[in-house]
């Protein structure tokens, strides 16, 4: 892989422990930069595939971030390259305050005080949740909770976004507004989302899993054109 890359998988196989074979020899390619959306219908290995780019889950391939491989012997600097939003941001969100939830992964990368709070600064500004320092994270809409979430991975100067269903449960502003920020985002990003009309607007390539298989990569314009394509895989066109 050249370095422009930002994400190499090739032959990734994964199975849980109940014996379900989640993901059945996944080859893929993301370069440094790339915006990519996984589709697929539910079960298709989208989530598990994330998992697998910071060493939450390990299966059989190979899986580099930045020529780096996720293996055990450098997970913390993957995990420093790697940023993961999960879902459903209560899973993220843990402290008393915002400033405590965004400050915790830039403490643990052993910078000063002055450090982590220039961090939090800037990470709140980038998602537009400035002044929310003191707030309590479990008061906040789920939409404030969505970008305090991303804000929480921002302040570690992650080099690739992983975004799970990042558009779920937010009102239409929300949403909107999510979309305009991830626009402005520097970072590679790769994410998962039953959202079409956010994969038409924010991702220019488009990757569609089926039964743990990539089945179709290219341009998101010309797969959201291909409606026989999408109807065998259980999707619509935004």
């Amino acid at each position: 892989m050249s370095m422009s890359g930002a994400v190499e998988i090739r032959g990734l196989r994964y199975s849980y422990p109940d014996g379900r074979e989640a993901l059945r020899g996944v080859d893929l390619a993301i370069a440094k930069g790339e915006k990519v959306a996984l589709v697929g219908p539910n079960g298709a290995g989208k989530s598990t595939l994330l998992l697998h780019l910071n060493g939450i889950l390990v299966g059989q391939g190979v899986v580099r971030v930045a020529g780096l491989d996720v293996a055990d012997g450098s997970l913390g600097r993957v995990r420093a390259l790697v940023g993961l939003v999960f879902q459903d941001p209560d899973d993220q969100l843990f402290s008393t305050t915002v400033f405590e939830d965004v400050a915790f992964g830039p403490i643990h990368m052993g910078l000063s005080p002055a450090e982590v709070r220039e961090r939090v600064k800037q990470a709140l500004e980038q998602v537009g949740m400035a002044g929310f320092e003191k707030r309590m994270p479990h008061h906040l809409s789920i939409g404030e909770k969505k970008r305090i979430a991303l804000a929480t991975v921002l302040s570690m100067s992650p080099a690739v976004l992983v975004l799970d269903e990042p558009s779920a449960g937010l009102d239409p502003r929300a949403r909107r507004g999510l979309i305009s920020l991830l626009k402005t985002l520097p970072q590679t990003i790769i994410a998962a989302s039953h959202d079409m009309h956010l994969v038409r607007e924010l991702f220019s390539r488009m990757v569609v899993m089926d039964e743990g298989r990539v089945v179709a990569d290219g341009p998101t314009c010309q797969i959201l054109g291909d409606t026989a394509l999408l109807d065998r895989h259980g999707l619509e066109p935004p």
